[in-house]
C-alpha cells in the first residue's frame, strides 16, 4: 500500500518519543527530499553544516538524520555521510507496521532464523572487494570507544554489508526490515543501559573474529560465532526482563 507524499511525514514521525526539535530538523530535511532539493543518491550536507545551518546542536542533526535512516529515507555509508535512497521503503506502510509490532522476542527469533544462513551464504558469495568493504566498516566500529549511538548504527552497517554479500536481493529487503526492527524504543533502552564503553571493546572484539572467519572463508567457525553473538544478546534481553 503507496502513500500520497502529504501523508507520508505523519507515518514518519509517528513514534512520540522523538523530542520536538528533532521532530522539526527531520520535517525540514523530509520536505527537502521531497521537493528534490536533495534528489535520490545524492549526498546530504555534513551534520556540522546542517547544524549550523537550522541552528540546531549538532546531535539534534544526528537524531534527525537517524528518524530518517530508519524509515529507509536515507541511508549512512561509513566514512561518506548520508545519501537520499528514495521513499520506497518510508512510503511502505505494512513494512514501517511490522517493524514498529516487532516486539524483542519476535526480533530475536527472527535474527536466529536469519543471520546464520546469511552468513553462510555470505561467505560463498563475497567479493574481495565487498569484503574489503566489511573490513572498512569493521575500522570504524573499532574506533568508537564512549558512543553507543555510532557503534550501534556501524553495527546495523556492518550487519547489512553481510545480508548484501549473499547476493540475494530478498534476503537484503529482509534484513533492512530487519534493521528497521532493531532501531525501535527498546533497542535504544538496550544500548544506554549496556553498551558501555567496557561492552563496545568486548563487542569490537567479537566483531573482529567473525570477520577474521568471513576473510578465511570458514563457514563452520562463522556460523557457529554469529550463534554465540545472538546467544550474548538474548542473555541482555533476559537481564532486561
Amino acid at each position: 500500500m503507496k502513500m500520497r507524499n502529504q501523508d507520508l511525514a505523519s507515518v514518519l514521525f509517528a513514534d512520540q518519543s522523538v523530542g520536538a526539535t528533532v521532530r522539526v530538523v527531520a520535517e525540514t530535511l523530509l520536505a527537502r527530499i521531497l521537493s528534490q532539493e536533495y534528489a535520490v543518491d545524492e549526498r546530504l550536507p555534513s551534520e556540522r553544516t546542517l547544524a549550523g545551518e537550522l541552528g540546531v546542536a549538532r546531535n539534534t542533526v544526528r537524531e534527525a538524520l537517524d528518524v530518517l535512516e530508519n524509515q529507509g529515507v536515507i541511508r549512512r555509508r561509513a566514512g561518506s555521510g548520508s545519501f537520499v535512497t528514495g521513499l520506497t521503503q518510508a512510503e511502505d506502510i505494512d513494512a514501517s507496521d511490522v517493524a514498529a509490532e516487532t516486539s524483542p522476542l519476535d526480533l530475536q527469533v527472527m535474527r536466529g532464523i536469519l543471520e546464520p544462513e546469511i552468513i553462510r551464504l555470505a561467505i560463498v558469495n563475497m567479493s574481495p572487494r565487498e569484503i574489503e568493504a566489511l573490513g572498512e566498516v569493521l575500522s570504524s566500529m573499532e574506533a568508537v570507544s564512549t558512543d553507543a549511538g555510532d557503534f550501534a548504527r556501524l553495527e546495523d552497517e556492518f550487519h547489512r554489508m553481510i545480508a548484501r554479500g549473499t547476493g540475494n536481493p530478498l534476503i537484503t529487503a529482509c534484513y533492512d526490515l530487519v534493521i528497521a526492527a532493531r532501531r525501535q524504543a527498546f533497542r535504544a533502552a538496550l544500548n544506554r543501559r549496556y553498551l558501555t564503553p567496557r561492552r563496545i571493546q568486548d563487542c569490537q572484539r567479537h566483531y573482529n573474529t567473525l570477520f577474521n572467519t568471513i576473510t578465511a572463508r570458514d563457514i563452520e567457525s562463522a556460523v557457529e560465532f554469529t550463534k554465540l553473538l545472538l546467544i550474548e544478546e538474548q542473555k541482555l534481553l533476559m537481564q532486561e526482563d
